[in-house]
This record gives C-alpha cells, structure tokens and sequence, in this order.
C-alpha cells in the first residue's frame, strides 16, 4: 500500500509564494509519474503539474504555466510544487498523486493524498 502526505499549504497574500511538497512511504513508486491536482467547493478536480519519474518530463496546467513548477528530489519519493506570484483563483485544496502513466486525467491515478489548503488572500 502507498500512502502519500502533502505539506505546506497556507494563507497567503495575492502575489505571494509557497511550496508545497508530497511524500510518498511505504510500497515504493518506482517508475511512477507523480502528479497535483487542485479542487474548489462545487468543482471538479483540476489538473495542475505532473512530473515523470526520471523528471525529464513535465506537464503543466495553462492556468499556472509560468508561476507554477514541478520537480522531483533525488530519492524521487518527494515531489514538490512551486507556486510563485499567486492569485485568488488559485485557492483550492490541492492534492498530490500517483499514475502508472503521465496523464491529466483524474481517473488514471491509482493514489491520492488527503490534500492541503492553500488560501490566497486579495
């Protein structure tokens, strides 16, 4: 089984930065793309960033193109989410998780973190 915790989320003020981070434990997730996703109250899960597992490969949402990168530490169990110059509409719960595959889609992803609050303040 594999459990992945996310961290850092926050309030923060328009313009502003934070960086979240994903751990995964137990099973190990070699080869496996890792992914963020966002979601608001009423809305459907968004894709945000996803990284392969060598990192040589990278996707991101238009929406933070830009203001928003992905990376992967050497142990390649951690994934992390910059997010520099941060708006309002990017207040959301945002997740962490686990695909077989580098994919946009929600429903290609096998594990999912609890999620972590990030508020941006205008």
């Amino acid at each position: 089984q594999v459990q992945l915790a996310e961290s850092g989320g926050g309030l923060v003020q328009a313009g502003g930065s934070l960086r979240l981070s994903c751990t995964a434990s137990g099973r190990t997730l070699e080869n496996y793309p890792m992914g963020w996703f966002r979601q608001t109250i009423g809305n459907e899960r968004e894709f945000v960033a996803v990284i392969t597992w060598t990192g040589v490969r990278v996707y991101i949402a238009d929406s933070v193109r830009g203001r928003f990168t992905i990376s992967r530490d050497g142990a390649k169990n951690t994934v992390h989410l910059q997010m520099n110059n941060l708006k309002p509409e990017d207040t959301a719960v945002y997740y962490c998780a686990a695909a077989p595959e580098a994919s946009r889609r929600t429903d290609q992803y096998d594990y999912w973190g609890q999620g972590t609050q990030v508020t941006v303040s205008s």
